[in-house]
């Protein structure tokens, strides 16, 4: 008997497309939570911690979970943390109900931030870390802020 030829590469093939989204407490504790889940799933997809694609996503998780649970704070709301694994692409989305205080977009002017003062950096991190990032509305209420990661090798993913 032959052996069958080993399966090649389809580009048309489906996409396969992992997901993970948990809501928060709007805490300092909740967003320390989202960032270590985060992490943990990421390993479970074949990230492992401590390495580039793991590090650089966890930080844009824990920096976007800090911004919602500081700034889109909403008492008796949770902000939502949705990591979506497509192909070489992750996408993370921070939701959080507080519409009305948006960051302004992506590439937009920022105010300047004086060197010792222990905030206002945050979205600079967030743009030198994604590929792209953006703010869009929430419906029914809210906003998300979506960071993007071009990956550039595939993981193993487990079956």
């Amino acid at each position: 008997m032959t052996p069958s030829p080993a399966p090649t590469a389809n580009p048309d093939a489906p996409v396969t497309v992992r997901v993970f989204t948990q809501r928060f407490s709007s805490t300092p504790r909740g967003a320390r939570l989202a960032r270590r889940l985060a992490a943990h799933q990421l390993d479970a997809w074949g990230f492992s911690y401590g390495g580039a694609a793991s590090d650089t996503a966890v930080a844009l998780v824990a920096e976007l979970a800090a911004n919602a649970a500081t700034h889109g704070r909403v008492p008796g709301r949770d902000f939502e943390v949705v990591l979506r694994l497509t192909g070489r692409a992750l996408r993370i989305e921070v939701s959080d109900t507080r519409g009305e205080l948006r960051p302004a977009a992506a590439g937009a002017a920022r105010p300047a931030v004086a060197p010792l003062a222990e905030a206002g950096r945050g979205l600079l991190i967030v743009e030198a870390l994604a590929d792209r990032w953006d703010v869009l509305d929430r419906v029914p209420v809210g906003k998300t802020v979506v960071a993007e990661l071009e990956l550039e090798l595939d993981p193993e993913l487990p079956g």
